[in-house]
């Protein structure tokens, strides 16, 4: 063992003097493992739950000298232990007095005359009586610190030349109170809120950040924006709880006793306040459950403490545990507070003991609490916040605002990561992060290099494509940022390109003014619903691997001037004119002529539009004021977007006059322990004849990957129209069916299914200026298709098998295919 960490294990065994740590496996006497057993030091209420295997991990910094270990069916335990037990056996005898239906340790608990389900009860009858929902305002302030550590840490990983040149990082190392596994922090970050609510009509709670901390990766916006949405708030009471966008029960749900089986353990004073203690595990298994307990008050039946662990057997992805641990405070003799939330989650790559990973805790503290105190409406209403300093706090702020000191090592992540910052291999590191994270590689000073992953393409007109591109980043709000890209293509021998910039000239409103230009090789109709972004290319026209004929691809020579402002949260108006030119991008195997009004065939357009468009995107959470800002909680709000289009003829030569109206609606919904359902709803108009490159495509999909917005057996240009409707319907099940499944469920795959419809149409005056080789065909009679889809194979791959429920007979027709999908879901 080298001296690195003799001297590390030194100290963490002086730090264990005036603590009590206790590890080991509850067991019974056949030698079999105990899950859910409920170990407490005896005289305290300082407790925990076995997980599945029997084992357990409990600290306190106060000394005990005896546990005590119970569950129903056996004979309470009292063990003699010292300050530092870790490898305890304890064997519980067989209960004499017992029922023999609850004698086995993993058997169902009755709900009938079960005391702790009629003091669940009780909580139901109770809960919208207690804390912030007594007050018609209200008021607090809110500190919130997330840190990341990597766990496991032993000889071996210290040794790894990945720390070659770091190994000061080691002087940072701990052990966790939860599982008692050394760790070393890595990051931190501190925020500071002041929240007004108001439960009266119409209820509003408005949470405004004062300040923001980060240690050594302040401009790493995307990694920042991802640490925040891995964390969202909660109720305890509520009958669902979402984590990692997925829906655990509630141990205080309704639906609680089908869920879980209760045990009333004990009764104590906590806070000079009569509780009795619950504990509760899961039914069954592989279903998001916890186990755990809390205290609950006998008069107000308001929850003073709360701890619980997700089973390990629930199906998410990347993450091996989750606790959870709530207190709450007594205001008065009737009011309970939410004083302290605290979670950890161990994330890793597999659910072996002894895998390295990371632990992602948030700990979250309330204070200062004002009831029905009269404010003007702007108080409870969400604003866009452009306070710079908010992220440039002095250390005096944030010595008076914390609500809890930093531990030492704490503080040691600041002082570690300052340092680091001039290390050549923490460089590197830090550098594939941010690539990994963002797309974009810092390769100087205020330039970005990316997105990288787009640099390599394929299609039928260009062959190999090489595209190399750039953005201007000296901070995570920047008030003016520059994009573009140079590309080229080998069959061809043409170079594109692209560039944009935008200026945010007002924050309080989010002004923005952006203009680009691209001129560059398009699949055009992969989309029905458009916003008119620059840089935007459609996935089909770089795709290397595709079926069928890929060679219908245009020409676009594209300049658009826009003005977007957001007068209220998260609505976004938008106001911009676009000049642009289209013409087949290689006329002998893709024609889009048409007939203008002289009865000429023509091959190319020149068009002018003017368009203006409205999204909302309810309770979305954006960070950062600059000109971007990321998205923390994407994909887990609906989205409206509607849009009006006019093209003006004989501006700047501009060849048609029509007008183009269209609405998105897109919303992600949570059914329970029943798994999502995502719904795409889009229908839109355009009146006056205009050629095929400017009406309302179909969207097909001719890769080999699925993707939820297009028709994934259709071929591109297959359906025209000039009016339409679009209905995508996907459901994931989250394992619910599979779970059910032995040895199957073992795998944690999950269950999709999905069906999507369009029906439309086309008018004779579009039919009759067509001069093209695509024959109009509208899906007049509704075209439609389903799929299902195993996901999280390999916890990354996702394979469907597509099925066309119309138009079969179609020359051509693809009517069956399979395509996978890849991605990073928890």
């Amino acid at each position: 063992m080298n001296k690195k960490l003799l001297y590390i294990l030194f100290f963490l065994t002086i730090g264990m003097q005036g603590q009590t740590k206790v590890k080991g496996v509850v067991v019974d006497n056949s030698g079999e493992s105990v899950p859910f057993a409920n170990i407490i030091f005896k005289g305290s209420t300082k407790g925990t739950i076995s997980d599945e295997n029997g084992r357990f991990y409990l600290e306190s910094p106060n000394n005990y000298s005896e546990l005590e270990v119970s569950f129903v069916g056996f004979e309470t335990k009292v063990v003699a232990i010292s300050s530092d037990n870790y490898e305890l056996e304890i064997v519980l005898e067989e209960g004499r007095d017992q029922l023999k239906e609850v004698m086995v340790y993993s058997g169902r608990i009755k709900k009938k005359n079960n005391p702790a389900i009629d003091i669940l009860k009780k909580i139901w009858a109770q809960k919208r009586r207690n804390g912030l929902n007594m007050y018609d305002r209200f008021e607090f302030d809110r500190y919130e610190k997330i840190e990341f550590d990597l766990n496991n840490i032993d000889e071996k990983l210290m040794q790894n030349k990945v720390f070659e040149g770091m190994e000061m990082v080691f002087d940072q190392i701990d052990t966790s109170k939860i599982t008692g596994k050394v760790f070393l922090p890595i990051f931190i970050n501190e925020s500071v809120y002041k929240t007004y609510g108001k439960n009266i009509y119409p209820r509003k709670n408005n949470s405004i950040m004062i300040a923001n901390k980060n240690s050594g990766y302040s401009d790493n916006q995307a990694l920042i924006s991802f640490l925040k949405q891995l964390y969202v708030d909660f109720d305890i009471y509520d009958n669902y709880l979402l984590f990692f966008d997925k829906k655990f029960s509630s141990p205080l749900s309704k639906l609680g006793p089908d869920v879980y089986n209760y045990v009333l353990t004990d009764s104590a004073y906590i806070d000079n306040k009569w509780c009795f203690n619950i504990l509760f595990y899961p039914r069954r298994k592989n279903e998001l459950t916890f186990k755990g307990d809390f205290w609950v008050s006998d008069t107000t039946y308001a929850i003073k403490e709360i701890q619980m662990y997700a089973t390990k057997n629930a199906n998410v992805n990347w993450v091996k545990d989750i606790y959870i641990e709530q207190e709450y405070e007594v205001l008065n003799d009737s009011v309970f507070l939410l004083k302290r939330d605290y979670i950890m989650t161990d994330f890793a790559l597999n659910q072996k003991d002894k895998s390295k990973g990371v632990y992602g805790k948030r700990t979250t503290l309330f204070d200062n609490h004002v009831f029905n105190v009269k404010r003007p409406d702007e108080f409870y209403k969400e604003q866009i916040q452009d306070n710079e300093e908010m992220y440039n706090q002095p250390d005096e702020f944030w010595d008076k605002n914390r609500q809890e000191e930093l531990t030492e090592n704490e503080v040691g992540i600041y002082k570690m990561l300052d340092t680091l910052q001039n290390v050549k291999r923490f460089q590197q590191i830090n550098t594939i992060g941010e690539i990994l994270a963002s797309g974009y590689w810092n390769f100087t000073h205020g330039w970005d290099f990316g997105p990288v992953f787009s640099t390599i393409g394929y299609n039928d007109i260009e062959g190999l494509r090489l595209k190399a591109g750039a953005r201007t980043y000296f901070s995570q709000n920047d008030k003016w940022r520059v994009k573009g890209y140079l590309a080229y293509g080998f069959m061809d021998a043409k170079f594109k390109y692209g560039i944009e910039g935008k200026y945010l000239f007002n924050g309080r409103d989010r002004w923005v003014l952006s203009l680009g230009t691209r001129k560059d090789i398009e699949q055009l109709g992969v989309s029905l619903t458009t916003a008119n972004e620059v840089l935007e290319r459609s996935f089909a026209t770089t795709s290397i691997f595709t079926r069928g004929d890929n060679s219908k691809l245009s020409n676009i020579d594209l300049t658009n001037f826009k003005v977007s402002v957001e007068p209220v949260k998260n609505l976004d108006l938008r106001l911009g004119t676009t000049y642009k030119t289209l013409e087949s991008a290689d006329p002998a195997r893709f024609n889009v002529d048409y007939y203008d009004e002289n009865g000429e065939i023509q091959s190319s357009i020149e068009q002018v539009d003017v368009s203006f468009a409205v999204q909302y995107t309810p309770k979305r959470k954006a960070y950062g004021f600059g000109v971007e800002r990321s998205v923390s909680n994407s994909g887990r709000f609906p989205t409206f977007f509607i849009s009006y289009t006019r093209g003006i003829k004989g501006v700047f030569n501009s060849d048609f006059d029509y007008h183009k109206l269209q609405f998105y609606y897109e919303q992600p919904m949570q059914l329970g322990l029943f798994g999502r359902l995502t719904s795409t709803f889009e229908i839109g108009k355009t009146i006056n004849p205009v050629p095929l490159q400017l009406l309302n495509i179909v969207p097909g999909n001719q890769t080999f990957f699925t993707s939820r917005k297009l028709f994934d057996l259709l071929d591109y240009y297959e359906f025209v129209t000039d009016e339409y409707v679009s209905l995508h319907l996907e459901h994931n099940f989250n394992g619910k069916i599979f779970a059910k499944i032995p040895w199957v469920r073992d795998l944690q795959w999950r269950e999709i299914i999905g069906i999507r419809g369009v029906v439309g149409g086309i008018s004779q005056e579009n039919k009759d200026i067509n001069a093209s080789d695509i024959i109009y065909v509208a899906p007049e009679n509704i075209y439609w298709e389903y799929h299902f889809g195993i996901g999280n194979i390999f916890k990354l791959l996702r394979v469907d098998f597509e099925y066309r429920g119309s138009y079969r007979d179609r020359p051509g027709a693809t009517n069956f295919a399979v395509k996978i999908g890849l991605g990073f879901y928890f």
